[in-house]
């Protein structure tokens, strides 16, 4: 067995196999006559990556019948880490990044506050890295057009339009509105490619110019040297 899998500690995609997979089953266990059989499935992940080492927990309850052959996964939960929050850079503000774990954490038990706090997020992002500052998001969001590639303001407009989502945008970024789990993990999806394309781009490119330079200004001394 072996399969991809992007670590949720370090985030770097690797392939993984037998001897770094572990999976703990449970009995089959008879619930009712209404529910009939369950299993349990406790699969452990230890990262390969040695810089990391880290290992993800997940439990599955799946229904299976007087067999053991497997049905309907029941449920489903990541016990370690508790949440597939991406893990960023310290040079990214601390109060984005907290808004961004938690909106992960509780996206499946409460959709309405990870949509918030990905509001929330969303608004400090476009605050702190183009400066603008208005009284709504939305009127934020329509500042930024011009200021991004089209095809990047058209993914962050477009959010606009999906459900209660877009129709609070034009309210206060901290009032909890009623949307469901996939318009939550929508919101979380476009704050992950956010940071990804503007902070970490940023960076890195700031990094390679200054080894440019350094580079340079080591050959000029070389040169005045000889």
């Amino acid at each position: 067995m072996a399969f991809q899998w992007t670590c949720p500690y370090c985030n770097r995609p690797c392939t993984v196999g037998n001897h770094d997979v572990s999976d703990i089953h449970g009995s089959k266990t008879a619930i009712s006559d209404e529910y009939g059989y369950y299993i349990t499935n406790t699969r452990v992940i230890v990262c390969p990556n040695t810089e990391c080492r880290q290992q993800t927990i997940s439990l599955t309850i799946t229904r299976v019948d007087q067999y053991g052959n497997p049905g309907d996964i029941l449920f489903h939960w990541e016990l370690l880490p508790e949440s597939e929050a991406k893990p960023f850079p310290e040079y990214i503000p601390l109060q984005i990044r907290n808004d961004y774990t938690e909106a992960c954490l509780i996206k499946s038990k409460s959709p309405k506050a990870s949509a918030t706090l990905s509001r929330r997020c969303l608004q400090g992002i476009i605050r702190d890295f183009w400066k603008i500052t208005k009284a709504r998001l939305v009127d934020e969001i329509n500042e930024l057009e011009g200021k991004i590639d089209p095809i990047t303001w058209d993914a962050i407009n477009s959010v606009r339009h999906v459900g209660n989502i877009g129709a609070h945008m034009e309210k206060d970024v901290n009032l909890i509105v009623d949307v469901d789990e996939d318009e939550a993990g929508l919101l979380i999806w476009l704050i992950e490619t956010l940071l990804t394309d503007w902070y970490i781009q940023r960076y890195e490119r700031q990094q390679r110019m200054s080894s440019v330079v350094q580079l340079a200004e080591k050959k000029k001394q070389e040169k005045t040297q000889k």
